[in-house]
């Protein structure tokens, strides 16, 4: 947390508060959200800035000034997040931006304090992101031949491979639980056992969970909120992720759980069998 979802709820609620805005001042509060670089150079690096745009690459927010002269990377990790000026203080403030014409400053919260700020021009935060990401689960570059290919030969757990930001960008535990089991797949099936038609059904199910997400502002399951501080919807929804030892809502079977890459696993013994995919 947060995921692909979650940040895209994020940028959508900044996007109207920011984009056409100028930075009177930045304060970074918690130097190891800009480690190793000086946080003075980066609070005057980026007063003065007119925010112009505000995207979203994987689980990054990419805001961008002055058309991308310089470029503000931030990634949210476990816990981050961003409250309007309307919104009470947060309690783990680690950075505030002060715009022009907003009634106080936006500020950025992160209890657990794994966030990222990495700040460069359009050039070096593209060449930053191409080193770490691959393509984006809702973009025309990522289908199921993609898919596919990137499962030849690893004989990692299927999971563990959805869960590599190289092989698609913005996916984490919630979703890529939503999708096996939206896709009939076992989330701990070697990967180079996926058949392509298996890989068909998967981007389907990841577009379909991802896009439902963004639609009811993503996940809240302990710190997230949107920038206005609503609360997502998508928990109501879920129909794998963290339902271990409960009934299948699909066939009523008891749902099992285990550890996959790290992360708690939940799938449905009947609706995700444990052969190769058809």
């Amino acid at each position: 947390m947060p995921e692909l979802p979650e940040v895209e709820t994020v940028r959508r609620g900044l996007e109207p508060l920011m984009v056409g805005r100028v930075i009177e001042r930045v304060e970074v509060l918690d130097p190891r959200l800009v480690q190793p670089v000086d946080p003075r150079g980066v609070e005057l690096a980026l007063t003065g800035r007119e925010v112009t745009a505000i995207d979203r690459r994987g689980k990054y927010l990419v805001v961008e000034l002055d058309d991308g002269e310089l470029v503000a990377l931030h990634h949210l990790r476990m816990t981050g997040s961003f409250a309007a000026p309307t919104q009470p203080v947060p309690t783990h403030v680690r950075l505030r931006y002060h715009l022009a014409g907003l009634p106080g400053p936006i500020a950025y919260n992160d209890p657990r304090r794994f966030g990222t700020l990495h700040v460069d021009d359009a050039d070096g935060v593209r060449r930053y992101l191409d080193a770490r990401l691959g393509p984006e689960p809702l973009g025309d570059d990522w289908d199921a031949a993609a898919l596919h290919a990137r499962t030849r030969g690893r004989a990692a757990p299927l999971k563990a491979v959805l869960l590599d930001q190289r092989v698609v960008a913005g996916l984490g535990n919630i979703y890529v639980d939503e999708a096996c089991f939206l896709a009939g797949v076992r989330p701990d099936l070697s990967a180079d056992r996926l058949t392509r038609a298996a890989a068909e059904r998967l981007v389907t199910a990841v577009r379909a969970r991802l896009l439902e997400a963004i639609e009811v502002g993503g996940s809240t399951l302990r710190d997230y909120r949107g920038v206005e501080g609503e609360v997502g919807g998508m928990q109501e929804r879920f129909l794998a992720y963290g339902r271990a030892g409960l009934p299948c809502l699909r066939c009523g079977t008891t749902m099992r759980g285990a550890r996959i890459a790290g992360r708690g696993t939940s799938w449905c013994p009947r609706c995700q069998p444990a052969t190769r995919p058809r």
